[in-house]
C-alpha cells in the first residue's frame, strides 16, 4: 500500500491543508472525528481521492487493562466512515488504578512509555490481538517519545518492536523524530533501533519538530523538523523506501508556505543519495542478542535463556495486575505528587511531571477557551497550582469543568465580575448552580474515606 507524502490534518490548518500542492493523503487524530459528521474539509479531501487515516491517541493498548471495547468500537466506526486502508495508534499506556489496584482511576493526557520487558510485552500482545479482532482495517502502532525509563528492561527499542510484530503481524508507525527524542533523552541508537526492527513491516513515518532544554529534547510538534530528525529519515531511507512520509503540526502553526516548505525539504531528504549523519555507537544499544529472540526468548539477570524446559511463567492475569500496581505508582507520582517508584530518575520525573500539567493547562485552554478569556493572565498559573493536587480522571472537557468547580468552591477569582462569569460558564456546562457548602463537605467526607 503506497500513501505517498502527506501531512497532519487540524482544524487550525485545514486550509492550508486542502491548498497544499502534492498532499497524496492526511492524517486525523480518530478521537476529534464526530462519527455523525466529518468536517467539510475532510469531505473535501476525499472527493479529490486523499486518503484520510485515523490516527487514535486513547486506547492506551500497552496498558494493564484489555481494551476497551467502547473506543475500539468508536475506533472501528471511524475507519468504516474515512474508508481508511488502516488505522493506527500507539505502544503506550494512558492511564492507569482503577479495579485492578482498588484505587481511583489516573488519566495521564499523554503517551506514556511501557517497560521493555518480556512481561510487559505479553500484555501488548495479547492487547494488540484483541484490538486488530475488533477493527475492520489493518492496524499499524507507533514507537513514541519518552523523557523517562523504566528501571531493569530486558530488550532495546528495535528488539522490542520486532518481537512485536513477530507474535502479532502488526504493521509499524515509524516516528523518526521519536528515535532522535529517546536518542537525546535515553542514549539509545537511532541507527541501532532501524538495524533491529523489521523494516519491511513499516507502514508508514512520521516527521516532526521539536525542541532541546537542558540537555532534554521535547517532542512538541510545535517547532520546525530539525536537521537530526532529517537525518534519522535518511538514515531510514538507507534501508527501505517507506510506503508513506507524513509532516506532523499540532500547535504554533506555520505559514503554509512554511508547511509547504518543510514538505519540500522531506521530499529532497527522502531522494536515492542523500548520505545520513546520524551518529553510531553512543550510548546503549543492545541488551538482548538477536538470535535469542522469538516467541519463547526471555531474559535473566541480562542473560539469554530460553522459556521452553523451565517451569511455567505467572499467568498472564498475575503478570496484568503487576503491570498495574506499576503503572499506577509511576502515574501517581507524575500527576499526584506521590513518591518516586524505585529505580527511576528523580530528575526526569519531575521534568515529565511539569511537561503534563503543562499540556493539561494548554489543552483545557482549546477545548475550553472561555475559561482564559475569563481568567486572563492569571489562568495559567491557576490551573497548574489546581493539577498539583488534582489529577486527570476523564478527559479534558471535563477537566475544565473540574478546574472551574474548585475555583469557584474556594471563591475564585477574586474579581466579582470575572467570578459571576465563571458561574454562569460552569453552570451552563455542569448544574443549576455550584455546589454549596453541603455537598462539598459530603464530597470531603467522601474522599477522606477513600484515602484510608
Amino acid at each position: 500500500m503506497k500513501l505517498g507524502i502527506g501531512i497532519g490534518w487540524r482544524p487550525e490548518i485545514a486550509d492550508a491543508v486542502e491548498a497544499l500542492p502534492g498532499i497524496d493523503w492526511v492524517e486525523a487524530v480518530a478521537e476529534n472525528i464526530c462519527t455523525g459528521h466529518l468536517p467539510d474539509s475532510l469531505v473535501r479531501l476525499r472527493a479529490r481521492g486523499v486518503t484520510v487515516v485515523p490516527h487514535g491517541v486513547s486506547l492506551g493498548l500497552g496498558g494493564a487493562e484489555r481494551p476497551d471495547t467502547g473506543r475500539l468500537a468508536d475506533l472501528a466506526a471511524r475507519a468504516e466512515l474515512l474508508g481508511t486502508p488502516l488505522v493506527t495508534e500507539h505502544i503506550a499506556f494512558v492511564r492507569a488504578g482503577g479495579p485492578r489496584t482498588a484505587s481511583p482511576g489516573l488519566e495521564a493526557g499523554h503517551l506514556l512509555p511501557v517497560p521493555r520487558t518480556w512481561d510487559a510485552l505479553d500484555v501488548l500482545c495479547e492487547n494488540v490481538r484483541i484490538a486488530q479482532d475488533s477493527l475492520p482495517v489493518p492496524l499499524a502502532l507507533e514507537n513514541i517519545a519518552a523523557l523517562i525509563s523504566w528501571p531493569d528492561e530486558e530488550l532495546t527499542e528495535g528488539q522490542f518492536l520486532a518481537e512485536l510484530v513477530e507474535r502479532t503481524g502488526v504493521r509499524l508507525l515509524i516516528d523518526v523524530a521519536n528515535l532522535h527524542t529517546n536518542h537525546v533523552n535515553r542514549g539509545e541508537d537511532p541507527a541501532t533501533a532501524l538495524d533491529e526492527l523489521p523494516v519491511e513491516a513499516i507502514a508508514y513515518v512520521h516527521v516532526a519538530g521539536g525542541v532541546e532544554k537542558d540537555g532534554v529534547w521535547h517532542d512538541t510538534h510545535a517547532h520546525p523538523v530539525t536537521e537530526p530528525v532529517l537525518d534519522v529519515l535518511a538514515e531510514l531511507r538507507s534501508r527501505v523506501d517507506p510506503p508513506g512520509v507524513l509532516l506532523e503540526r499540532d500547535d504554533d502553526f506555520p505559514s503554509a508556505e512554511e508547511l509547504a516548505g518543510e514538505l519540500i525539504t522531506i521530499r529532497a531528504t527522502l531522494a536515492p543519495g542523500r548520505v545520513s549523519k546520524v551518529p553510531s555507537g553512543r550510548g546503549r544499544t543492545t541488551l538482548l542478542p538477536k538470535h535469542a529472540l522469538g516467541a519463547d526468548a526471555s531474559v535473566h539477570a541480562g542473560n539469554s535463556v530460553s522459556r521452553s524446559g523451565r517451569s511455567p511463567g505467572p499467568s498472564l492475569e498475575s503478570v496484568r495486575d503487576r503491570a498495574a500496581v506499576d503503572q499506577t505508582a509511576l502515574l501517581s507520582a507524575l500527576v499526584e505528587g506521590t513518591p518516586a517508584p524505585q529505580g527511576f530518575d528523580h530528575r526526569r520525573l519531575g521534568i515529565q511531571s511539569r511537561a503534563l500539567a503543562a499540556k493539561r493547562a494548554g489543552v483545557v485552554a482549546k477545548v475550553a477557551p472561555e475559561l482564559p478569556e475569563i481568567l486572563g493572565a492569571g489562568y495559567r498559573g491557576a490551573f497548574l497550582a489546581y493539577a498539583r493536587t488534582r489529577p486527570m480522571s476523564a478527559g479534558y472537557r471535563r477537566d475544565a469543568l473540574d478546574f472551574a468547580e474548585a475555583l469557584l468552591i474556594a471563591g475564585e477569582p477574586a474579581d466579582d465580575a470575572a467570578r459571576r462569569r465563571l458561574t454562569h460558564w460552569w453552570q451552563d456546562r455542569a448544574a443549576a448552580r455550584p455546589p454549596r457548602r453541603s455537598t462539598r463537605l459530603i464530597r470531603a467526607a467522601r474522599a477522606a474515606l477513600a484515602g484510608r
